[in-house]
């Protein structure tokens, strides 16, 4: 059985600019394994905390995030929902800081 997967309309425009630079195809093949198995590894992914906590993460690339929780399915042909909430910027802002804060200080 698979699982029914439902983007919100923020992770429908973040798709829609994944495929404008060139990270569609990588976001689709990720979308593909939320349809199969949500919580399957690999690929890799991330349970997590504060206020998203129940939701996951996987990473498209070092700067995007497909950002996803796995619900119970309100239709018995599905084993369960997977909404996705966002597909790019979940890391904005902190990128700097990890990679170029320690050549700084």
């Amino acid at each position: 059985m698979a699982y029914d997967v439902r983007l919100a309309p923020p992770a429908i425009e973040d798709l829609c600019e994944l495929e404008r630079s060139g990270y569609g195809r990588k976001a689709r093949e990720l979308l593909t394994v939320l349809e199969e198995e949500p919580l399957r590894n690999p690929p890799k992914y991330k349970k997590l905390s504060g206020d998203m906590k129940g939701k996951f993460s996987r990473r498209i690339n070092a700067e995007h995030r497909l950002v996803y929780e796995v619900l119970p399915s309100k239709d018995e042909k599905y084993e369960g929902e997977v909404r996705v909430h966002r597909m790019r910027t979940h890391y904005i802002g902190i990128i700097p800081a990890i990679f170029f804060g320690s050549l700084i200080f």
